[in-house]
């Protein structure tokens, strides 16, 4: 199939029950992932798919795994306890939003579906494993952790999904991941498919170990996304930058804007100096508890949230709708990141804006990013109007810890301490 030619979804012969979900969500025109996938997937060959998040990804391999099930549904009281089909995936927050796409796109099925991750109510998450489930999605981690306990069996899994392979691997997650294929039925026996952003030399013997004749599909993340984004770069001084963001966020009436910065001590200062100068902003990483962090993501896709500071934690796996702007306050160290970033907005090829902050201390990893992504990012000059004046929020209170602080268990006892307190 060519990549130019439009494939509609009420072409693809859906079940009745599956093009219900289909309307529901609002899908007319394929995106070049889904063409190219679904057409294979829902024939039952199993698919190594090159795609980064925000291609439509989770649409094609969650409409493959429904179809697959309808199709093969055998009335087997057992698979009514035990999942038919899993969907395992690096991050929390990637799998929370796929369960929440599977219950739009299933709307139309009986499938009963159930997320489960760590930092998250343990117990809650095991009561509704124990009522049955017919698609089990999950992190690595909490999903083994159940299956030990015998919350649930694997022998009549007829679908599994791997999301985002290569992250995968880059959190060290794969041995987890080949724990739980080596205790599924054998790979002629169910449809497998596989989605990473890189299809690297250790996704594909991934795949091509646990899987039954794969058919590789790439799409060129890179290109995609770039070309639908509207970018531009500012050339900053260090102390010029939070004055600049707070001009630009301000001048563009800012919703749904994420600003991504490299660390999580920057994310909790900009948090701090937005709110102080009237912007309504929330600083996300992978330290915040994840009831915070649901919380904070369902108001900023709702719109009442309109800024989102994000270290890179947040850079992939997140699915955000309407994303208007990204803002690289700090240029990534990763070039590859800062596709991951900017595909925030343009996502499922909608168009969106992108802006770089190339300050004293991240300008030198301007030219990698170039490089990757095969041009120059035209430059916008710094308008003085934009250097808005800014109000200076007081410091963070000082977390209690040691050294006589608030806290210190030495407490009045300082002068006991004392020969220990000279070498801390």
């Amino acid at each position: 199939m060519s990549e130019t030619e439009e494939t509609r979804f009420d072409a693809l012969n859906l079940p009745a029950k599956l093009q219900a979900g289909v309307n529901s969500a609002g899908f007319e025109v394929c995106t070049p992932i889904q063409a190219q996938t679904l057409p294979r997937a829902l024939k039952g060959h199993d698919v190594a798919g090159q795609a980064q998040t925000g291609t439509g990804k989770t649409a094609a391999f969650l409409l493959a795994t429904l179809n697959h099930l309808l199709a093969n549904a055998d009335g087997n009281d057992d698979c009514r306890q035990h999942p038919r089909a899993i969907i395992l995936a690096p991050t929390r927050e990637l799998a929370i939003q796929i369960n929440e796409d599977a219950k739009v796109l299933g709307s139309g099925t009986k499938f009963r579906f159930q997320v489960v991750f760590g930092g998250a109510d343990y117990e809650k998450q095991r009561r509704r494993l124990e009522e049955g489930v017919d698609v089990l999605i999950g992190t690595p981690g909490r999903f083994i952790d159940y299956f030990k306990q015998n919350i649930f069996n694997l022998k009549n899994v007829e679908v599994v999904v791997l999301d985002e392979a290569d992250r995968m691997f880059d959190l060290g997650f794969i041995k987890d991941i080949r724990y739980v294929l080596r205790r599924l039925p054998p790979a002629d026996k169910r449809l497998n498919l596989l989605f990473s952003a890189t299809l690297s030399q250790k996704v594909l013997e991934l795949a091509f170990e646990h899987m039954n004749d794969p058919e590789s599909v790439r799409i060129d993340p890179d290109k995609m996304t770039v070309d639908l984004v509207t970018q531009a770069v500012y050339f900053p001084s260090n102390r010029e930058k939070i004055p600049l963001l707070i001009g630009l966020l301000r001048s563009m009436n800012a919703h749904r804007t994420m600003v991504f910065v490299n660390t999580k001590r920057e994310a909790e200062k900009l948090e701090r100096f937005l709110c102080h100068n009237d912007i309504d902003a929330k600083a996300i990483s992978g330290d915040v508890p994840q009831n915070k962090r649901i919380r904070m993501l369902k108001a900023f896709q709702s719109g009442e949230l309109p800024v989102l500071v994000a270290t890179d934690v947040a850079s992939r796996g997140l699915h955000i709708p309407d994303v208007s702007h990204v803002i690289n306050y700090d240029v990534p160290q990763d070039p590859e990141d800062y596709v991951h970033r900017i595909g925030r907005t343009a996502r499922a090829g909608a168009t969106g804006d992108s802006i770089t902050f190339a300050c004293e201390s991240f300008a030198m990893g301007l030219p990698d990013v170039e490089k990757y992504i095969g041009h120059s990012i035209p430059v916008k000059s710094l308008e003085p109007e934009l250097l808005v004046k800014i109000r200076i929020p007081p410091a963070p209170p000082r977390k209690p810890g040691r050294g006589g602080r608030p806290g210190n268990r030495s407490g009045g006892n300082s002068q006991k301490q004392g020969g220990r307190r000279r070498h801390r």
